[in-house]
């Protein structure tokens, strides 16, 4: 279908049902042997069907439409090599080029935590190796003018999600609280349980607050202006390409986040530019907007927000430290997680779903009264974004358990090697508190970082 993020090509597919079967909103129907097709409307976009798809252009084959023109047709650089399959998302790379090669726009990239972890793959390195120096390398010699990170952005959500849940746990309205940072979770829920919306935390995704202060404050700091400034995010995620077009992502004034290319875009357009990642020397982001903590880190993967903000909130809360960061009862890769938490004399029950086709029982029993939690983390995809659908393909299962967990390893490895492992300490975040924002869900923070999710209009099944 024209323009749609994801889609099936039906001359590919096999019918093998395998898409249909991961799909955790049944958006994918087709009978066993004949092409799959997707639901638009259903659609929340995670790619778990392009992660999975087996069916792909064979040289053994003849097709009504060359592998030239199905590049073209699916935004991709005529230099990929790779397979084509079925089940594939639209390419944006094209567009970074453009950018990059106007000399009038001023380039601002950030990188997301799963990116990191999962980028080396493209390039030979075993799963699991972290990659951030040469990432930040790699960038530069693409052509970007400041090379920032998403992480910093993920302290920065803390700070307003923690400050948001104390205030309605003091108010005790609004709970339980879901997080916000899956984009497809906020689609799900708007398309499905839309009375539950003034549940969902009104934070913009890391994403989006990283897009809103590069054209805000990273532009002063740059002497730019906003309206030159051209905003990328690299994300594991397909649905983030959905999520920067939604309505309200403008509070710059200009679009916040201009384009989404995924990690394996990325690495199809090092390719094409004959940059050999795996040798490259290590970088460094650029500050303060590439500063973070062990706590922005770990939003990678599933349980990793809310072990962030927990570190944050119960000792901003109380005004006493935890005896450990290592919240590990809070990390897993089950459906549905549920733990008790107290810190001198605060007690929260929390959970954490891991994978949108657990959620729906959970959400039933909130509608129905039921359910007595505080703070409720959603991710859509089963292991948090280190399993996104914009990461390095792989095809065979028990490759793909094997990669999924060393991604997630990796991150949990690099906050634990941090210094800083809380957001609240991250002193960037507290400089840019100090110097720019005011205060956690002040005036300025409330207007450039939060969103109404029911007032917003979303796609709602158009992104066609």
């Amino acid at each position: 279908m024209k323009d749609a993020i994801v889609a099936i090509d039906e001359a590919l597919c096999t019918g093998c049902g395998r898409c249909k079967e991961i799909c955790p909103v049944g958006a994918v129907s087709g009978t066993p042997g004949q092409p799959h097709k997707i639901d638009q409307k259903k659609c929340i976009i995670c790619g778990q069907c392009v992660q999975i798809c087996s069916g792909y252009e064979s040289i053994l084959e003849e097709y009504a439409i060359d592998r030239a023109t199905r590049l073209e047709q699916r935004g991709m650089l005529d230099t990929v090599q790779e397979p084509l399959f079925a089940a594939h998302y639209r390419g944006d790379v094209k567009k970074l080029l453009a950018a990059l090669e106007d000399e009038k726009t001023v380039t601002l990239v950030q990188c997301a935590p799963a990116v990191r972890v999962a980028l080396g793959e493209e390039f030979g390195l075993a799963y699991g190796v972290l990659t951030p120096g040469k990432m930040a390398t790699s960038l530069r010699r693409l052509g970007f003018d400041r090379v920032y990170d998403t992480n910093f952005a993920a302290d920065l959500t803390i700070m307003e999600e923690g400050a948001e849940l104390l205030a309605r746990l003091e108010k005790n309205e609004g709970l339980p609280m879901f997080t916000s940072c899956c984009p497809g979770w906020v689609k799900y829920l708007e398309d499905h349980y839309p009375d539950l919306l003034p549940h969902l935390s009104s934070c913009k995704s890391p994403q989006q607050m990283g897009g809103v202060l590069f054209k805000t404050y990273g532009a002063e700091l740059a002497g730019v202006e906003p309206g030159c400034v051209y905003s990328v995010a690299i994300m594991p995620c397909t649905c983030k390409k959905y999520e920067c077009d939604r309505d309200g992502m403008d509070s710059s004034g200009f679009r916040d986040v201009d384009l989404v290319i995924t990690t394996r875009e990325l690495a199809q357009l090092l390719k094409h530019k004959g940059i050999k990642f795996a040798g490259l020397a290590d970088g460094e982001f650029d500050q303060p907007l590439g500063a973070y903590s062990g706590a922005g880190n770990i939003f990678g993967s599933t349980g990793g927000v809310m072990e962030a903000a927990l570190r944050s909130s119960l000792e901003l809360a109380t005004g006493v430290p935890l005896d450990s960061v290592e919240l590990n009862y809070l990390r897993g890769g089950e459906g549905f997680r549920v733990a008790q938490v107290e810190h001198q004399g605060v007690q929260l029950k929390v959970g954490i779903v891991a994978g949108i086709q657990h959620v729906a029982p959970l959400l039933d029993k909130i509608q129905q009264g039921e359910a007595d939690f505080h703070f409720i983390e959603v991710m859509c995809c089963p292991l948090g974004c280190v399993s996104g659908g914009g990461q390095p393909k792989t095809v065979l299962p028990q490759q793909r358990i094997h990669a999924t967990q060393a991604r997630k390893q990796a991150l949990y490895r690099h906050d634990s090697g941090l210094e800083l492992r809380k957001s609240h300490e991250n002193p960037q975040i507290q400089q840019l508190y100090k110097d720019f924002l005011g205060a956690p869900l002040g005036e300025k923070s409330h207007h450039l970082l939060h969103i109404n999710y029911s007032d917003a209009e979303h796609c709602g099944g158009d992104h066609e």
